[in-house]
């Protein structure tokens, strides 16, 4: 294992700003892109506090690569009760970003309009 690979990680939490509190209950998924290939790398649901229970990739399977974390805004926002038109403006929310070593936190700041990430610490 390469010194990148033990030194990279990646976190995400989603915080729903139209109710001003953590997005509990919004499924995550994890795809590792190469080429014309997909590999689904982790998925999770996030807890009370909007976070994964783990990071979604770990340090003993972190590499260096261009990911995509989908978050699945649309079904999260129905089972909290949020009146979406159909279809929704926001469904799924694909974020496409390239890692090469380090911690990524990856956070998704979520309303039933509009969305945005950054890359945190």
């Amino acid at each position: 294992m390469t010194d990148a690979q033990e030194s990279g990680r990646l976190s995400t939490h989603v915080l729903d700003t139209a109710r001003g509190r953590p997005a509990a209950g919004l499924r995550i998924t994890l795809d590792r892109l190469e080429g014309d290939r997909r590999e689904r790398v982790a998925e999770a649901i996030t807890n009370a506090d909007g976070r994964t229970d783990a990071p979604l990739l770990p340090p003993e399977r972190f590499r260096p690569g261009l990911y995509e974390l989908t978050f699945y805004a649309g079904d999260y926002l129905r089972a909290a009760g949020t009146a979406l038109p159909e279809p929704p403006f926001l469904d799924r929310i694909p974020v496409r970003f390239g890692m090469e070593a380090g911690h990524y936190h990856v956070p998704l700041l979520l309303s039933p309009f509009g969305y945005s990430t950054y890359r945190g610490s």
